[in-house]
């Protein structure tokens, strides 16, 4: 064990207290630290390092002077249209054409989006059509059962009046409904939408085919 040299003189007593009253005060912010993040309180905590996070702001339906209408809830400038939502194209995204529904396809019919629109009208649309069109869904079948006043059974997709329907009315009807059906819109993206037309296509088709329009060996199979 290293000795006190008998030269150096001891320390005096208030030299000492100094410093260990310096080192008490030195955990004490550690102390006060450990403390607020157990503690709580209603007022917002310290803090020190705004980073743009506590800013002068206004907030929903509060009021602004710098505003005639004094709003600080702002409407849209009009005539401006947001970020990918142009929706230029009349034939694609609500099926007309100036005053008429389009009778044409907007877009290229494959297998892949027929396929595609099966899926989707299985989720959305044969709950009340039925997953043949024949508009005896199981929602219409609950309807029934339950002897519902005034029911109003869903449309046969492939009748006459059906398949005489352009394809912007049916793309119509989707979007925003019609009669008793909801609309879709909101459910259904447009290209899903057209995919959805598209296979009401194929069930009416077949439905209606035409035996002289079937290959050689389908019509020699159903003989």
């Amino acid at each position: 064990m290293l000795e006190r040299p008998k030269w150096l003189p001891p320390a005096p007593r208030w030299l000492t207290r100094i410093a260990l009253v310096f080192i008490v005060l030195s955990w004490l912010p550690l102390v006060l630290i450990a403390r607020a993040r157990t503690t709580h309180s209603s007022q917002p905590r310290v803090h020190l390092i705004l980073d743009m996070d506590n800013q002068p702001k206004l907030k929903t339906q509060q009021v602004c002077r710098v505003f005639a209408d004094q709003r600080a809830m702002r409407p849209p400038v009009p005539g401006t249209v947001a970020r990918g939502q142009l929706e230029a194209d009349d034939a694609y995204y609500r099926g007309r054409n100036g005053n008429d529904w389009v009778t044409e396809f907007p877009v290229q019919i494959t297998k892949q989006l027929v396929l595609h629109g099966e899926e989707r009208f299985n989720i959305y649309c044969s709950v009340c059509h039925g997953y043949d069109g024949s508009g005896n869904g199981a929602v219409n079948q609950r309807a029934i059962a339950n002897q519902e006043p005034g029911w109003v059974p869903p449309t046969q997709l492939y009748s006459q009046q059906t398949r005489e329907r352009p394809v912007g009315y049916i793309f119509n009807t989707i979007t925003n409904g019609v009669r008793n059906m909801p609309s879709y819109g909101a459910q259904i993206p447009v290209e899903d939408r057209w995919a959805i037309v598209a296979y009401v296509r194929a069930l009416q088709l077949s439905r209606h085919v035409d035996a002289k329009d079937l290959p050689a060996d389908e019509v020699n199979s159903i003989r």
